[in-house]
């Protein structure tokens, strides 16, 4: 058996990929890697998506693997909107790397009043929120360019995620890690989403010995409380889960881009979609609403 892997073309997407193909050769399939470019590798703004900044990253894949261009599409979890396109099922998520923001230096020592780099809502508010002094600077490109700029000194430190670090192989001298108690992950991170289309039973099939079921409940349950808020564009939201077992131990925060606003919620309950609603209960009666009406607004 053969199957055609839709990723985007970049170092990072196409390392993620590669995983997914070592997994399907170890199972004696074949996996070709189909490098498919998107509106967010051409830097499209996010207006551009229905489902804002994520859609950007996935459109023109799941398209090739509707149309049958491809056979799998394989997305960084954290792209993904948060419902499946018509037609288009998640496959398998593979067992979840390290999913923690790490804070990238320049230096040994970093001021209270350095300058960050970081193109997300999300790691902006949560690094105002715990160290209001510091300067954050939009910064944009993929893990290559936004390390080049530190090295060139544009900024002092940078926020990436500590599974594309790995995943690229990049060691960085001075980095620090950013755990759920001082910066609640994006939904999905460190985790791989492999699609395929509706009724394709013969892919679904081998895609199924690949999914890791406690990545998948945790995955499913970030992705659920994204939907309940109305998170399908770029916004200051955070959710991290552990499943073990039945249970689902969900993180979750909401914030106001200039760090003033926190908002955050805990629950544990058994399975994704009752500890997303238990979550998003205890996160909208704090104010989360309103905090995230006022950033759509504005954007």
């Amino acid at each position: 058996m053969k199957l055609r892997v839709g990723t985007r073309g970049s170092r990072l997407a196409t390392a993620q990929a590669g995983e997914v193909a070592a997994r399907l050769g170890a199972l004696g399939v074949e996996a070709e890697l189909v490098p498919i470019e998107t509106s967010g590798d051409r830097g499209a703004p996010a207006a551009d998506s229905p489902f804002g900044l994520k859609g950007l990253f996935v459109a023109e894949i799941v398209r090739a693997l509707l149309d049958g261009g491809v056979d799998v599409a394989v997305h960084s979890a954290k792209d993904l909107p948060a419902v499946d396109d018509p037609g288009v099922v998640l496959g398998a998520t593979p067992p979840r790397a390290r999913p923690f923001d790490v804070l990238v230096r320049h230096q040994t020592e970093m001021a209270e009043d350095a300058v960050v780099g970081t193109s997300s809502l999300r790691r902006r508010a949560q690094l105002l929120h715990s160290r209001p002094r510091l300067r954050v600077h939009e910064l944009r490109g993929n893990v290559d360019t936004r390390l080049a700029k530190l090295d060139a000194g544009e900024v002092d430190a940078l926020v990436l995620a500590e599974a594309g670090l790995s995943r690229l192989g990049v060691t960085p001298r001075f980095q620090t890690p950013l755990y759920a108690d001082e910066m609640v992950p994006a939904p999905g991170q460190g985790a791989l989403a492999i699609q395929a289309r509706e009724g394709d039973e013969e892919t679904l099939r081998v895609l199924r010995v690949l999914d890791h079921a406690e990545t998948r409940a945790a995955v499913e349950a970030e992705r659920a409380l994204m939907a309940r808020l109305g998170g399908g564009c770029a916004l200051p939201l955070g959710a991290y889960a552990v499943a073990r077992e039945r249970m689902v131990h969900l993180i979750a925060i909401v914030a106001s881009p200039d760090g003033v606003r926190l908002v955050r919620a805990e629950s544990r309950e058994q399975g994704p979609e009752r500890a997303a609603e238990a979550a998003a209960e205890r996160l909208l009666a704090q104010g989360a609403g309103e905090i995230l009406d006022a950033v759509r607004r504005e954007g």
